[in-house]
């Protein structure tokens, strides 16, 4: 993947940050699949001269940004009210108060023929842990990066509802999109 030297920013003027999670448990039919997006986040990854090799990547997320923008499966479709109750829970579930964003630093960005992986460390809920990024060109200048966020590794415990039949999985799939301007 050809990866152009200079400084990029992206954030919701030019990209979007999706997480999708699933459901499991005997309740899982009455819950719904989502698709929460952030609303406030910036990344900046700045390619040196010298290359990929030395490139750097960061990134900031304002949890209290979550937005439901789609539910799917479920008893029943959403309605405002339950789109509004699940960001509340998710704001309870990862203790915004006390941990209002995460952050992710790399440490190593290594570029393939079709793709780069990004390695780093992610600070989510007041933990620390690596993580990998996996980031393909879309089309000329459109590019998609994904990653999965195992909640439990940083100490959040999945949102549960009717006494634990209904779960979110523990696993979080993480998906930005940005274009790049001219």
């Amino acid at each position: 993947m050809a990866i152009s030297t200079g400084r990029f920013r992206f954030g919701p003027d030019n990209g979007r940050m999706l997480l999708r999670t699933g459901r499991k448990g005997v309740g899982s039919t009455v819950g719904h699949d989502l698709t929460i997006e952030v609303t406030d986040w910036t990344a900046e990854i700045n390619v040196p001269e010298t290359g990929p090799a030395d490139a750097t990547a960061t990134a900031r997320v304002e949890l209290g940004s979550l937005t439901v923008r789609e539910g799917t499966g479920g008893a029943r479709p959403l309605t405002d009210k339950d789109q509004g109750e699940i960001e509340n829970n998710a704001r309870r579930t990862l203790d915004v108060d006390r941990h209002p964003k995460a952050t992710f630093e790399s440490t190593r960005i290594v570029a393939g023929e079709n793709s780069a992986i990004i390695s780093g460390t992610l600070m989510l809920h007041g933990v620390s842990a690596p993580i990998d990024v996996e980031v393909r060109e879309m089309a000329p200048d459109r590019y998609c990066a994904t990653t999965v966020v195992t909640q439990s590794a940083y100490g959040i415990k999945p949102y549960s509802a009717f006494l634990g039949a209904l779960k979110v999985r523990d696993d979080v799939e993480l998906e930005i999109e940005v274009r790049l301007g001219h």
